[in-house]
């Protein structure tokens, strides 16, 4: 089993890295916005594969453009993975945007206003 789960959490990284890489390389228009894949989930058997997505920058409108524009791009994604890995079947990926750095950041800026109002009051 735990062989299981080493195999697993490779091949998460190496999706994760290989579609990081096709980001990078401007697939999206994203101007202004910086689009980063943090963290890819496959399914046992291969056959699917969550990937989290953060988007920095640009209104709720450009964040939903750009989740949009990968759903488009996902087959292409996903013809690019299957040439570039040897994987017996290549995961159907499923973009979700990823909020856990946003909402960490919201907690961050509190925590320092709160630590600025309390100096503030000494």
């Amino acid at each position: 089993m735990a062989e299981k789960i080493d195999r697993l959490t490779r091949v998460n990284e190496l999706l994760k890295r290989e579609i990081a890489n096709y980001l990078e390389r401007g697939l999206i228009n994203a101007p202004g916005m910086l689009v980063s894949v943090t963290e890819v989930r496959s399914s046992v058997d291969l056959r699917n594969a969550t990937v989290e997505v953060s988007i920095f920058g640009g209104t709720s409108a450009d964040k939903r453009r750009v989740m949009e524009q990968l759903e488009e791009l996902r087959s292409d994604i996903q013809k690019k993975l299957a040439r570039s890995l040897a994987f017996k079947h290549t995961p159907v990926l499923c973009f979700r945007q990823d909020f856990r750095i946003e909402q960490g950041d919201r907690v961050f800026n509190m925590l320092n206003s709160e630590e600025e109002k309390s100096k503030g009051d000494e």
